[in-house]
């Protein structure tokens, strides 16, 4: 059998060894026909085969961010006011303002990235601040996190946010002294604003996937799970839209959807049933156990340092989380919850282990995402369980350290932001970036997984966590493709297997660490097609 494609490089990296490999990778349709020495590639050659020499330039699987948000992402990518350099809530206006006079015609201004943490901050910013600056258009401002938002009056009106209005659940709308609102919303209390902020029509929804699978293209990732996003945010979901996609061959990123785990049955088996195809799957269910800890709602299991009445809270009760948890379980549909505090982590454990008791032990790989503390005591349960840890490694340098280590008792230090620990214990691990509360690019991943650079990009934060760059590589492909029970189909390149390969501009394991963060993608491929190469800036399948 001849092959379409042949790619050569002598950089390699199949994921099956520690480092690249002088091979030939050739491709035919959307399969890989063989990996082999490049001379042995001969016989797959005919005059129709495409060569790529991709010299000593590294050639990968295609990375699969396994934690992201698809409509969150173009949002906050392309219609947003970008706040993550802005030095206090002064400067944060200031540029609210200069983007609303550049787009008179956006009905609502949104903004995001803002950290009042980063600005030396104690206090949360308030609405007042805005008002000075634009009152005549609704601002909505979601924090770094995502689990937070800082708003105007104007948008408080819309919403019909008053005095006497109720929180709601695993919700908080902040109130001053006088019992008036501030403009800062806590969780779900957001999602009173985003009913009306997030009220796209059909035609922006499809531009803000074809921009997605654009962006994707241009970062080598060919895979992605798109995760619920939380209550605060449910009006930000593209499920119709990528099935239009699908349906007309339009996707160039295989997507694997989580809806939330909320008791509702029949929605969920009716997504089971309609996302079946190979680059769009429903592969399981998502919900959240706690918040964040820059919000005070991770959940710990002891106290907060600088705030000791609270310990942070969950979203749902124990009991009602174990009942969806069991029943999701017993119907075989693998779970992820957002666990950030080590009190959520623990809850997380205890939820499957009941279930696994409750149903029996299976191969759920069911995952816990984000934990940012843990206790020690609970590491060896995830090997006990067969949980997946999942974790983001540029999650670490989003913030100031400080955003942690004044929240959180010193013996503790150690257990901020785990890594090295679940490969030391033998986990197979994917890797993500939760964009777009962090950008997509893979090598922000990889350069903070091998490194642990924090904030500051100079200090280095728990050295002990450093992992090499072949885990890290494997991570953000094999491991996410084991995350959902297709690494007999991707994550390495073997015979067989889909062709999704990325090629970079250089081989990562011959250059300093630092300048992992400035590499670039030459080519991605996904299904055995073209789907970007840089020196032509190609994008395929526009609608």
């Amino acid at each position: 059998m001849k092959a379409d494609l042949i790619i050569q490089s002598k950089a390699v990296f199949t994921g099956l060894k520690e480092h690249p490999e002088h091979l030939a990778v050739a491709i035919k349709d959307n399969k890989i026909l063989a990996v082999c020495k490049p001379l042995e590639a001969n016989k797959y050659m005919s005059d129709e085969t495409r060569l790529i020499d991709a010299g000593e330039k590294l050639v990968s699987p295609g990375f699969f961010d396994s934690h992201i948000h698809i409509m969150a992402g173009s949002l906050f990518n392309y219609y947003a006011v970008p706040l993550n350099d802005t030095l206090s809530a002064k400067d944060a206006a200031e540029k609210v303002k200069a983007y609303a006079d550049e787009h008179p015609d956006s009905s609502w201004i949104i903004g995001t990235g803002w950290d009042y943490t980063a600005w030396g901050d104690k206090h949360f910013p308030d609405r007042h601040i805005l008002d000075q600056y634009i009152s005549d258009r609704p601002v909505f401002l979601i924090h770094a996190e995502g689990h937070y938002g800082w708003v105007n009056t104007k948008a408080l009106d819309i919403a019909n946010i008053k005095p006497d209005t109720a929180n709601p659940d695993y919700g908080i709308i902040h109130k001053d002294g006088d019992g008036h609102p501030t403009g800062i919303l806590i969780e779900s209390a957001m999602s009173l604003v985003g009913e009306y902020a997030y009220n796209f029509s059909d035609e922006q929804k499809r531009k803000m996937v074809q921009l997605f699978l654009d962006h994707a293209a241009s970062f080598g990732v060919t895979a992605v799970n798109d995760l619920y996003l939380s209550r605060a945010h449910e009006q930000l979901e593209g499920y119709a839209t990528f099935k239009e996609f699908d349906e007309n061959d339009l996707l160039t990123v295989r997507i694997h959807l989580y809806p939330p785990l909320n008791g509702d049955w029949e929605q969920a088996n009716e997504f089971r049933k309609t996302f079946t195809s190979p680059k769009l799957k429903m592969s399981g269910l998502k919900q959240f156990i706690d918040g964040v800890v820059t919000g005070y709602t991770a959940y710990m299991l002891d106290v907060y340092k600088d705030k000791p009445e609270t310990r942070g809270e969950i979203g749902f009760s124990e009991e009602q989380l174990q009942e969806w948890v069991t029943a999701a379980d017993k119907e075989g549909y693998q779970i992820k919850f957002h666990t950030i505090g080590d009190g959520a982590v623990r809850l997380g454990l205890d939820l499957y282990e009941n279930a696994q008791k409750e149903n029996g032990k299976r191969d759920s790989r069911h995952t816990l995402e984000h934990i940012e503390v843990i206790a020690p005591e609970d590491i060896p349960r995830f090997k006990q369980l067969g949980v997946l840890p999942s974790v983001q490694p540029y999650h670490m340098a989003l913030m100031p350290r400080e955003s942690h280590t004044e929240r959180v008792s010193k013996e503790k230090f150690p257990y901020i932001y785990p890594n090295a620990l679940f490969f030391k214990e033998g986990h197979v691990m994917p890797y993500s970036s939760d964009y777009p509360i962090v950008p997509l690019n893979p090598m922000l991943g990889l350069y903070h997984a091998v490194t642990r650079k924090d904030y500051s990009l100079e200090d280095t934060w728990n050295e002990q966590e450093k992992i090499t760059l072949a885990q890290a590589l494997r991570a953000y492909t094999y491991g996410s493709a084991y995350s959902v029970f297709r690494e007999h189909e991707m994550g390495t390149l073997e015979k067989g297997k889909l062709a999704d390969i990325v090629i970079l501009d250089r081989n990562l394991f011959h250059v300093p660490e630092k300048e992992i963060l400035d590499a670039k993608v030459e080519m991605t491929m996904v299904d055995g097609k073209v789907v970007y190469e840089k020196n032509t800036k190609k994008l395929v399948n526009h609608p």
